[in-house]
């Protein structure tokens, strides 16, 4: 290894126990406690990391390593039991201490962007410590065994179900992984937005939920808070807000797929997606002014849970691929136009990466068919996301959606006739 290569690896290892070192002096100055270790102590700890992985490899041994981290675990051992004779029960700095050794070898074994997100990961974990604990103080036994059921599905299930397809023509669109992950992914976006909830307030929550939830399936979004609109009828208005979000920035994640993989059909898209998007903001400034006029942050939220309406929906997904795919095989080019529409009842994105395939494929359509279909996609699920949004939500939410739903379906209509 060059000489200026080890040189950089022990600057990073001491930089990144520095940066952890910073956090926990921060952390016990200001409340004016006693101090297990700070910025040069942290700093030294990463640079013994780096030294001792150098010296096991100038030994081919793992002796130097192991004996460098036991006596700093000694060290680490002495001063806990004297703080815990003082009172002191918490050992978070001390933990972080042997991580930011481990951190500093892993750095000379030339790992340095695993090391810095080691090093970022860990001070950001000591800096929330107020946060996770009004977080965990809000939670109840319903929370706990909510979370339990979530990790099950996802955790347990998810795995073990086989990742391909099955049966004959139209049946062979059926994946047990991919519907199940559909199912999870539901059940996730709420778990998304009773988090956001539980730090950041019911508003603020459900409107992060719209937007963060819509860069990932505005669909989930639609299915989780509808029926979440029913049980908080106060919230009409900022789950119609989260919602509307939802539905924008699905038109922005296409188009911006698309981009990434064909910039041609990307900027035949560019006018005929920004308005949708366009009209979508405006109406999300309307109900926004509407929330904080007539809106308050104190309504209690319960878990939300559901498994289900995700199962049902799970349902509604693999009958909507397999009309799909049933319609392609019996109209041919024709059936780009009715898969589309059919498909895009679930899933948006089979249908962009389906069009860009085309395009670049044997059986090549031109542009504006590509367009005019991904086009029908984005509308028909706008129109299924809205059909199932007035029809479980609250008769205050489907009086906040239904005008929007009006001017996307009408406005994606228009631009399709005009390509």
């Amino acid at each position: 290894m060059q000489e200026d290569t080890q040189i950089y690896y022990f600057a990073v290892a001491t930089i990144m126990g520095a940066l952890i070192g910073l956090e926990r002096e921060y952390a016990h100055v200001k409340p004016s406690k006693e101090l297990f270790g700070g910025i040069r102590t942290y700093a030294l700890i990463g640079m013994s990391g780096c030294i001792s992985a150098l010296l096991s490899t100038l030994h081919m041994s793992a002796i130097p390593l192991m004996l460098s981290g036991t006596t700093l675990t000694l060290l680490i051992a002495i001063s806990y039991f004297t703080e815990t004779k003082k009172g002191k029960l918490g050992m978070t700095s001390q933990v972080s201490a042997i991580l930011t050794f481990l951190m500093g070898a892993i750095c000379y074994w030339g790992q340095i962007e695993l090391a810095a997100a080691i090093a970022v990961t860990i001070t950001s974990l000591l800096s929330i410590k107020p946060e996770t604990r009004n977080f965990v103080k809000k939670l109840t036994d319903e929370d706990i065994y909510a979370i339990l059921k979530f990790a099950i599905i996802t955790a347990i299930v998810l795995p073990i179900l086989p990742d391909k397809n099955y049966g004959i023509p139209p049946l062979d669109i059926i994946n047990p992984y991919n519907i199940w992950l559909m199912v999870v992914f539901i059940s996730g976006i709420g778990f998304l937005g009773y988090t956001l909830i539980k730090l950041v307030g019911a508003q603020r929550g459900i409107e992060l939920t719209g937007l963060v939830g819509g860069i990932a399936s505005s669909t989930a979004v639609t299915i989780s808070l509808s029926e979440r609109s029913k049980k908080d009828s106060k919230l009409a208005v900022p789950i119609a807000l989260a919602i509307t979000m939802a539905w924008t920035v699905m038109f922005i994640r296409v188009l911006v797929i698309i981009a990434a993989l064909n910039a041609e059909l990307a900027k035949t898209l560019l006018v005929p997606m920004v308005v949708p998007t366009g009209l979508g903001l405006i109406y999300c400034g309307v109900l926004f002014s509407v929330r904080r006029v007539d809106e308050k942050d104190d309504i209690d939220f319960s878990n939300p849970f559901e498994l289900g309406p995700a199962l049902k929906f799970g349902a509604i997904y693999a009958l909507a691929l397999i009309i799909s795919k049933a319609a392609q095989l019996q109209f041919g080019t024709t059936g780009v136009y009715v898969s589309s529409t059919l498909a895009g009842l679930v899933d948006v994105n089979v249908i962009a990466l389906s069009m860009v395939e085309l395009l670049q494929g044997a059986e090549s359509i031109n542009l504006n068919v590509a367009s005019q279909a991904i086009l029908l996609a984005c509308i028909s699920n706008t129109i299924f996301k809205g059909v199932f949004a007035l029809s479980t939500g609250s008769p205050e939410l489907r009086k906040s959606l239904l005008p929007i739903l009006l001017i996307i379906t009408v406005s994606g209509i228009g631009m399709i006739f005009l390509l």
